[in-house]
């Protein structure tokens, strides 16, 4: 993102984040990767209409709006409480909930009631557009969520759907319609209408379920949705900071690398993340971009080439007037004595046999660096492919906030101490090494799609990448981590004992480093030295003008 947008958008944060501190009367709240935190700690914000990666300005600031009335207008102990346990009957009352919040906006303040407006027809369309009313489980969800905020806010339904969601409103009013008058007229009173909420998120549940069992795309149809179901849980809580889980059996060594339940752990291709529709338009957006870089990639093989090939024998050149005598050329040398073009000499080209891998730090922080260190992989991808180099780009996240499955499996099993790892890994492969960038092209636009991005598990997505490194033969392996900051996930953090992912991060690093595997860090506006031997930090504000391939192409050299 180029230094313009990044301050706007710092500057709408910070907007936002003053006038949720009015509205709720929180001082602490600020805004911190795109996320809101009261303190240290960042506030849960399960409704998914409140994650907004949204660069327009009223959209988020609707969702900071829809923010501050949640944290004022709603008891969270109570809440808790009452919302059902998890699928789709607790996003439904957490979205009945949200819509009870902002339902309740005093008459004197329009420009609210018009932030939170727009966040929502925002957050309709872009669920419309990126397939959630594909399937006929997603209409009834959409149709669910568009009839309730109308009943209880009194405002129409988003227009540009409106003629899509009409045959499955008319289906469920009979059945919705009794909860749906409770709703509007509990409105008030959180616990009165927490009843009707769950009644109706019940009843909805109830009809999903014999499309579950005969559904034959229920894969494809679940990940249309399945961000909707990534509750953004709370982290924490009031019974003590330090925990442990599943799998780990007695007390443990502090010092020790440990992993609570590796269930959820997930390695995918990120372009079937992406609807193709979108990866293509993410295409042409990183094509524009890469085109007004201006690098000239032609150059960069060539620098690439210099700085990572080593001559190999590719044969011999004969008639050559010195050298090595060529036995098949003395014929030649009776039959013309004056003819002293017998000998050969021994041919190199270079050649880089070598294996670069860009591993991509794909937190929530990162989100506002994405086109800048896309526009650099997918050049250097470019020009390692003519360099004759292999190359592979690599992404690490989590599969959810604030440890997901995997820390309601540790609250299951009594909140163990030192659980080591509280989250679900999820590691992506942009382009493999064995694929070529033309044919990894729009694959690595996916690093263009914001809501890949969550918390890092760094020091096992180094380890990862460093192994899938070891399998390539080739006689040079490096390894760049880009990331902008220390390993970061909540529940992990909360659970363990001080910089316990930051202490695993420096032990992997500093394995690889003394192994054959040469490792640097890429620090994205943040100097990552404190973890690699081998680093630079790039300036942000800078975009990617050539300095930045400069500095990377330094680095090589510096083996």
């Amino acid at each position: 993102m180029s230094t313009p947008e990044t301050r706007r958008r710092q500057q709408v944060e910070e907007l936002s984040a003053a006038a949720i501190r009015a509205v709720s009367g929180s001082p602490d709240a600020h805004f911190r990767g795109g996320r809101l935190h009261r303190g240290t700690r960042p506030v849960p914000m399960p409704a998914p209409h409140l994650r907004s990666e949204d660069e327009d300005v009223q959209s988020f600031r609707g969702a900071a709006d829809g923010m501050a009335l949640h944290l004022s207008r709603s008891d969270r102990e109570l809440h808790k409480r009452l919302r059902p346990e998890g699928g789709v009957e607790r996003l439904l009352f957490e979205l009945l909930e949200q819509f009870r919040v902002e339902s309740l906006i005093p008459n004197g303040f329009p420009g609210v009631t018009a932030n939170v407006r727009r966040r929502h027809e925002r957050w309709s369309l872009s669920a419309h557009h990126n397939g959630l009313t594909e399937t006929a489980r997603g209409v009834l969800i959409y149709t669910v969520a568009q009839v309730a905020r109308a009943r209880i806010t009194g405002e129409p339904v988003v227009e540009e759907t409106e003629d899509l969601i009409e045959a499955t409103r008319a289906a469920i009013a009979p059945m919705l319609g009794a909860h749906l008058a409770g709703l509007r007229r509990n409105r008030a009173d959180q616990a009165a209408f927490a009843e009707h909420a769950r009644a109706l998120a019940e009843a909805v549940a109830g009809l999903l379920e014999p499309e579950k069992s005969e559904d034959s795309d229920d894969e494809e149809d679940t990940a249309a949705y399945a961000l909707l179901l990534d509750f953004d849980d709370e982290t924490g809580s009031e019974e003590g900071g330090t925990a442990g889980l599943g799998e780990h059996k007695g007390p443990v060594a502090a010092g020790s690398y440990r992993v609570f339940t590796a269930a959820y752990d997930r390695e995918d291709r990120a372009g079937p993340l992406v609807r193709p529709e979108l990866l293509r338009e993410l295409r042409e957006r990183l094509d524009a971009r890469v085109a007004k870089q201006g690098v000239n990639v032609a150059r960069l093989a060539r620098e690439l080439t210099a700085v990572l090939a080593e001559p190999e024998r590719s044969g011999w050149d004969g008639a050559q007037e010195e050298g090595q005598i060529d036995g098949r050329a003395l014929a030649r040398l009776i039959a013309t004595p004056a003819d002293h073009r017998v000998f050969r000499v021994e041919r190199t080209e270079p050649v880089a046999d070598v294996l670069v891998t860009f591993l991509i730090d794909c937190s929530g922080s990162m989100k506002a660096h994405r086109e800048t260190v896309a526009v650099l992989v997918d050049l250097f991808a470019r020009a390692l492919d003519l360099a004759g180099a292999s190359c592979e780009i690599l992404g690490f996240t989590t599969g959810a906030w604030h440890g997901g499955r995997a820390r309601r499996d540790w609250m299951r099993a009594g909140r163990p101490k030192h659980p080591g790892r509280l989250n679900e890994r999820r590691h992506l492969v942009f382009k493999d090494a064995a694929t070529p960038w033309r044919r990894a092209r729009r694959d690595v636009a996916a690093l263009l799609k914001a809501d890949l991005f969550r918390e890092g598990i760094d020091g096992e997505a180094l380890a990862w990448a460093a192994e899938r490194a070891r399998e390539c033969d080739v006689r040079r392996r490096l390894v760049f981590v880009l990331s902008d900051g220390s390993p970061m996930d909540g529940a992990t953090a909360l659970a363990n004992e001080e910089r316990y992912l930051d202490r695993h991060l420096v032990q992997v690093a500093d394995g690889l480093e003394r192994s054959e595997t040469e490792v640097y860090g890429i620090g994205v506006g943040l100097d990552l030295s404190a973890y690699y031997r081998r680093s630079v930090a790039l300036d942000a504000a800078e975009g990617t003008g050539f300095r930045a391939f400069r500095e990377i192409l330094d680095l090589m050299a510096r083996r």
